[in-house]
């Protein structure tokens, strides 16, 4: 067990990983398709219950089905996390039907593309409130619980796209990302001498259904990737990666570790790397 030093509170706090999940109450949402089911999967085969949220009650039940024909327990609760009122809802649900809350997965994303002159400031607006004001609305809700007792981890999933840019088309998508970076880090920072942990899910290319919810915006685009040196995941390998980060404490997750070489090469010259990027989008 990790030593207890005093948190910013006053209190006692305490700082080291989730040793175990087993028994622990895990919330995720977007917990019916892709990367959130796989991660729902992957931490109830290491005993935790788990609340599976999703816009689509069906698909969240199918995952609880799952979970439980193999000896899981889980429950599932719509949830649509545009709306301001959904995480009091998800908060009520999961200590109403667990009795406590341990682990706070924040996985809904959305997608819209045009060119940047094209994509109308509605369609900012709603990436904006289901992508990075999901994750704020989430924060005031479970934060004070999580501070209260002392313990627990939070999941933020951001993006490839708010690492680095290798595209202009998706200017919403990764500006949100972008976003949840900086928060996570200041989360991080916060959150670790009280005994919460947080981890900031960076994926890239992943067998997901996150083109289900695109909308496009103008002439057709041709949607670049970060690059082919980034492997095409499946979303268990995602989920695996997720519930060891719980457990190790880590907060930067990549899916794909040679993103560093990435990060380092526009670190050591932006002006460079930008010029690169703008060549490889913008063939002549």
């Amino acid at each position: 067990m990790a030593g207890r030093v005093a948190n910013s509170h006053g209190r006692p706090g305490r700082t080291g990983n989730m040793d175990s999940l087993r028994d622990k109450v895990a919330i995720v949402t977007g917990g019916g398709s892709g990367i959130g089911r796989a991660t729902a999967r992957s931490l109830a085969r290491r005993g935790a219950c788990i609340v599976v949220a999703d816009v689509n009650a069906e698909t969240a039940d199918a995952v609880v089905a799952e979970i439980t024909g193999a000896g899981g327990q889980a429950a599932g609760v719509r949830c649509d996390v545009g709306e301001d009122a959904a995480f009091d809802e998800l908060r009520r649900f999961a200590l109403d039907r667990f009795g406590r809350v341990d682990v706070v997965m924040n996985n809904v994303g959305v997608l819209t593309r045009g060119r940047p002159e094209l994509l109308p400031v509605a369609e900012w607006q709603r990436i904006i409130t289901v992508n990075l004001m999901s994750v704020v609305r989430s924060n005031a809700v479970f934060l004070p619980l999580l501070i209260e007792q002392g313990h627990g981890h939070i999941v933020n999933t951001a993006s490839f796209a708010g690492l680095f840019t290798y595209a202009y088309d998706r200017l919403p998508y990764a500006a949100t990302k972008a976003a949840i970076v900086q928060i996570s880090e200041g989360l991080r920072l916060y959150l670790h001498p009280q005994g919460i942990g947080v981890t900031v899910l960076c994926p890239g290319p992943v067998k997901t259904n996150v083109l289900s919810t695109l909308r496009s915006f103008g002439p057709d685009i041709e949607t670049r990737g970060p690059g082919d040196q980034f492997a095409l995941l499946e979303p268990e390998t995602v989920g695996e990666q997720v519930a060891e980060a719980i457990l190790a404490d880590t907060f930067m997750l990549y899916t794909h570790p040679q993103v560093r070489d990435v990060l380092v090469g526009r670190a050591t010259d932006w002006n460079a790397f930008i010029a690169g990027q703008a060549d490889r989008v913008n063939p002549a």
